[in-house]
């Protein structure tokens, strides 16, 4: 089963598009269900006035996910026919911007997946520390990612405190990865392009 995640973004513009946000999230909504998928809001940040969304974010879940976002993708368009908050307003088109993305795996660092080699630490401690192998590097295969640990006189202690650089290592990559999907998701919000959408709406704000 697939998931991604599609945020409707408002592109901090004024109430009708806080509106168009909401109006937009039930259109994919019923989109996904009519595709047998599952559409859930999973976060949202709430507009100054009820039925309105700076932005919402759905979870979609199931078979065929990209179908939907390629559909989606981009900006939409609603055209309001009645504007209840500002009736007195002449701007008749509203944009919002739809944008996918996939989730970031959890890193789950599995042993089987670490390979331990010895060789001989370089580092001072007399003639033993050389001639024995007590310095140990340890390499995660599936990211290519190693580290190496001579800090102990046994073996035994530099393989405990390279496995533990190695986690530290893989963990500092992972949330490097989060913040830079979080700063991409935020700059969705100042990059709404106004113009040829994807789909086009008509009815009521």
């Amino acid at each position: 089963m697939e998931k991604v995640y599609i945020q409707i973004t408002s592109g901090r513009g004024p109430i009708e598009c806080c509106r168009v946000v909401v109006l937009v999230m039930q259109k994919i909504i019923e989109d996904a269900q009519r595709r047998g998928l599952n559409a859930e809001l999973a976060e949202y940040e709430e507009g100054t006035q009820s039925g309105c969304m700076f932005s919402a974010t759905l979870m979609v879940t199931g078979d065929n996910t990209n179908d939907l976002t390629k559909e989606w993708e981009g900006s939409v368009l609603w055209v309001a026919q009645k504007n209840h908050f500002r009736p007195w307003h002449r701007r008749k088109n509203w944009f919002v911007g739809v944008h996918a993305f996939k989730p970031l795996t959890e890193m789950v660092i599995n042993e089987r997946d670490i390979t331990y080699e010895t060789l001989r630490s370089s580092g001072p401690g007399g003639q033993n520390v050389n001639k024995v192998e007590t310095a140990v590097r340890a390499t995660h295969h599936p990211t290519g990612v190693s580290v190496l640990a001579t800090d102990m006189r046994s073996q035994t202690q530099n393989k405990r405190l390279a496995l533990e650089r190695l986690i530290m290592k893989l963990s500092a990559i992972e949330d490097e990865k989060i913040e830079r999907q979080t700063q991409s998701v935020w700059m969705n919000h100042n990059t709404l392009e106004r113009g040829n959408p994807v789909k086009k709406f008509k009815g009521d704000l």
